[in-house]
């Protein structure tokens, strides 16, 4: 068997010969393989998939992502200007290719990152005219929970929130499904650069948690596409965001959010939460592989899953599904 085994095309002028290949198959949890994503549009349009089953001695994201795509590169290869004919700074506004590796966005070049067995490499091409940064993203679930980063797995921990017991237990029946083992503690206790923590429990609850609180100051803070805040009445709500930060609906009652974020030098905080408890629950069912997939985040308004930020009308496509 090849140690390339799958790779597969999106439909589009712009990356017809993006990427060279045939059907895709998908890997094998706990198989060792590497699997790389391309994408655009924070996931919306995707452009194509590979594995790898066997990973070379010194393999670097770079190499991984030259081996499977026609890329152009500068200064010396540490910037990757063009993946399959989608240029930096094509398609107007603030635009760049970026890269995650188990969810968790590089502090390196792709030159310089290694490339470990089960590593989920995704490279997205989106704009960061609100955002600069986007330091986590949801959306290689059960990564990075299960095999952690740069070949360092963390402890889990599931930090619950008052009155959120049923939820938080659900979460750790979502986990332990993909074969994770989270402890559990209340909102408060102490974290660190060494532990992986899920925030579950009510807006009005978890907003007191440093890092769940970023997301309140905005996407150029937490890097989350969401901005909750109150509603009329004393409730609260979630402003829906687009790429450009600006709203463009807004969830009340019943709104739940997954999303991740990273505060100072801990690892990244995923943050379950909900405007209210039918929003907690709404948010804890979107944590699956299947949803949460090639998503930055996602909320649940209304009882579908949208994916963050929110694509306007006559934009890219893939918003909602």
């Amino acid at each position: 068997m090849t140690r390339r085994r799958a790779i597969c095309l999106a439909a589009g002028a712009l990356i017809a010969a993006a990427l060279a290949g045939c059907s895709l198959g998908p890997a094998t949890p706990g198989s060792g393989d590497a699997q790389l994503t391309v994408t655009r549009d924070f996931g919306a349009g995707i452009i194509g998939r590979a594995t790898e089953e066997e990973i070379p001695g010194g393999e670097t994201v770079l190499r991984l992502l030259e081996r499977n795509a026609k890329i152009e590169t500068r200064y010396g290869g540490r910037f990757v200007q063009s993946i399959g004919g989608v240029e930096s700074g094509s398609g107007g506004g603030r635009r760049d290719w970026f890269y995650y590796v188990n969810g968790i966005e590089a502090g390196v070049g792709a030159a310089e990152r290694d490339v470990e067995p089960n590593d989920r490499v995704w490279w997205d091409y989106h704009r960061w005219d609100a955002a600069m940064r986007v330091p986590a993203v949801v959306g290689s679930f059960p990564e990075p929970f299960l095999h952690g980063s740069e070949g360092k797995l963390f402890p889990v921990r599931i930090d619950c929130a008052r009155g959120a017991a049923d939820a938080c237990s659900e979460v750790s029946d979502r986990l332990e499904r993909v074969d994770v083992a989270p402890s559990l503690a209340a909102i408060g206790a102490g974290a660190g650069e060494k532990l992986l923590r899920l925030v579950v429990g009510e807006w009005k609850e978890v907003r007191a948690d440093g890092a769940t609180n970023q997301l309140s100051q905005g996407p150029d803070k937490s890097g989350v596409f969401a901005h909750p805040g109150p509603a009329p009445g004393g409730d609260f709500e979630f402003d829906l965001l687009d790429a450009d930060g600006r709203v463009v609906r807004t969830g009340g009652p019943g709104t739940g959010l997954v999303a991740a974020t990273r505060f100072e030098e801990q690892q990244p905080t995923w943050v379950v939460t909900g405007t209210d408890r039918a929003g907690l629950d709404a948010a804890v069912r979107l944590l699956t592989p299947r949803l949460l997939r090639d998503r930055f985040a996602v909320a649940s308004v209304g009882g579908r899953a949208q994916a963050l930020p929110v694509e306007r009308e006559g934009t890219a496509p893939g918003a909602e599904r």
